[in-house]
Order: structure tokens, then sequence, then C-alpha cells
């Protein structure tokens, strides 16, 4: 589980790509300590297992579910990646509840100034959107944000001086792919509220077997 407060800003040193896979190769300092092999660390909101440590970075596995699902199959030699290590149990909650899997990806539509703080325009697709509330919590690249506002096509969100520094965030521009998770709980809720319903079965009771079973 993250909480979606980013430790350090990585960058991609090199990428091994196969046919249905990746392998990433992250530079990086802040996040190797007290890692080992095995352990979780989120790239730009995505949690992805640690193979192989070394003094100025480390790799991960990408498998085909999360290349089609996120924006990690875009990445490029030098690109920057937002970064967290798994929260630890003695830790500070100081985002949300992040699990690492996102929902989806959006579109940053438009970008701009008020005052010190930048304003992000991102548009989703509706399977995303029906779980972002205003004033609620939405994970962008691994980024806890609050939702200011919610439309039928997409949100908005207001980033302070401190984030767009010490984030990946200050070098997406309008036309730029983010990963996206909602809020957890509210997805749970959904499911409680409204469960599955079992698939009707089809009966084969007519009146033509009736008959035909000798019941006139």
């Amino acid at each position: 589980m993250f909480t979606g407060i980013i430790e350090e800003v990585g960058t991609i040193e090199n990428i091994r790509r196969g046919s249905h896979s990746a392998v990433l190769q992250i530079q990086c300092r802040d996040v190797l300590e007290g890692t080992k092999t095995g352990d979780s660390i989120a790239v730009n909101g995505v949690c992805l297992t640690v193979t192989e440590i070394g003094q100025q970075g480390y790799t991960a596995d990408v498998m085909e579910e999360t290349l089609d699902r996120s924006s990690l199959g875009l990445l490029t030699k030098g690109s920057s990646v937002n970064l967290e290590r798994a929260m630890a149990a003695d830790g500070r909650f100081g985002g949300h509840i992040v699990a690492g899997h996102i929902d989806g990806t959006g579109t940053i539509e438009r970008t701009w100034r008020d005052d010190t703080a930048v304003w992000y325009q991102v548009s989703a697709p509706p399977g995303v959107l029906r779980y972002i509330v205003e004033k609620g919590s939405i994970t962008v690249d691994g980024i806890s944000l609050t939702v200011a506002r919610v439309s039928e096509q997409n949100f908005c969100v207001s980033v302070i001086p401190h984030t767009q520094k010490n984030t990946a965030l200050a070098d997406r521009t309008a036309g730029d792919i983010v990963n996206l998770e909602t809020d957890i709980i509210g997805k749970y809720v959904e499911k409680l509220l409204m469960p599955q319903q079992p698939e009707k079965v089809q009966s084969r009771l007519s009146m033509d077997f009736l008959a035909e079973h000798g019941f006139y």
C-alpha cells in the first residue's frame, strides 16, 4: 500500500522491451535506502516489484497487463518518473489509501497558473470519472491530489509549488498521458451496495416441451 506522497523523482536509464513485457532500469538514490529485492516501489503510481538493486538504481519487470492499462509503455530513456516505496507500518499517512493498481489513464487537456498554484485539467473515461468526486482524492501519476472540480468529461486539480518542484508533474503538458487511480473506498462501497447478480439460466420449459413429454 502507498500514500501518494512522492519520495523521489527517478530517471529511466534503460528499457528492455519484449514482445509482451518490458524491464525498466531506473536511476535513483533515496528510495534505495532500506529496499531489498522483492520489495514494491510505485513508478508513476504503478506498483512494481524490485528485481535487482544496484548502487545507482534498480530494475523492475512490467507485464503486458500493466503496459496495456498504464502509461508505462510510453516511457523512453531519460523520462522522469515519480517513485514511492510501499508504506511502512510505522510511517505517517500523509496522503490517502493508494493501492498502486491504476484504474486507467487520462489526458492533460490544459494547464494554467493561478498565483503560485498550477491547475491541471485532465480528461478521463466514464468508467474512471464515476468514482471521482469534488474535494475527494485522486492519484495522478502516483501523486495524491485533491479534486477541485469534476464534470462528465474531465476533472481539475490545483497543485502547490512544493508538489511541482518535487514531482515529475512539472514536466507534464497538454496532450500528455497520466496514470489515474481513484479512491479505493468508493469502489468497495459500490461493490457492497450493488453486488453482481448471478447469471440467469435460460429455462427449457415450454408448451412444446410439456406436450413432448405427455403433458397436455
